[in-house]
């Protein structure tokens, strides 16, 4: 396999299905993405193509490596081995599919790049999916603000700065955080609300001496 996309014309194969039934035969082109092909057997077979695994040589095709859509060569003649992985009955407890969900995957529409990034660091550095979420989930605009915060660390630690440099990272985060509020919403905090009005069920002092007089506390 390879990922050149290079078509050398046409040719024709044979698959067998795992199971009774008999060989078939399609002609594909000879240079072509694993992809297509098995999009191409299932469609001729009748298979759910999300369930179709193929084996040419004595190797398993798998549709793409690192992201990149990987090519198979094949010969006149050539015989593919085709298995059609059953669905599960219905009402089976399916803990596959509980721990699928617990794995980090790129959206469809990921960047070339990142999705390089990605696979190296998945299949090359081993990250566990964890760590993948929480590199893929933030900004452009977010990494380069925890970069400058990690180059200007060291020169507030220079500068004996560094208590302030974290206060002020501590007030920084609030304020980014705090949102912005639509026409005629009303803040928790009386104090940002126009003549200081309180939200209906404010604790504060005034209830706390309505309540004592009440003889409720």
């Amino acid at each position: 396999m390879s990922s050149d996309s290079t078509n050398n014309g046409t040719i024709e194969i044979t698959y067998k299905t795992i199971g009774p039934a008999r060989p078939s035969q399609i002609r594909v082109a000879s240079h072509i993405k694993v992809r297509d092909l098995r999009n191409a057997i299932a469609e001729m077979g009748k298979f759910p193509v999300s369930n179709l695994r193929m084996i040419l040589r004595g190797k398993a095709l798998q549709d793409e490596e690192d992201g990149d859509d990987l090519y198979v060569t094949l010969k006149e003649q050539d015989s593919l081995i085709v298995a059609v992985i059953p669905n599960p009955p219905a009402g089976a407890e399916t803990f596959d599919d509980d721990d699928d969900d617990l794995k980090f995957k790129l959206p469809p529409s990921a960047s070339r790049w990142k999705r390089k990034f990605y696979y190296f660091l998945r299949n090359k550095l081993k990250l566990p999916d964890i760590i993948l979420m929480g590199l893929f989930s933030l900004s452009l605009k977010m990494w380069v603000i925890i970069t400058l915060w990690f180059i200007l660390a060291p020169i507030a630690h220079q500068w004996d700065l560094g208590p302030i440099f974290i206060l002020g990272t501590g007030f920084s985060i609030i304020l980014l955080n705090l949102g912005k509020r639509q026409p005629g919403d009303v803040s928790a905090y009386s104090i940002f609300n126009e003549d200081f009005r309180e939200l209906p069920g404010t604790y504060n002092a005034d209830r706390i001496d309505r309540d004592i007089r009440a003889g409720q506390i």
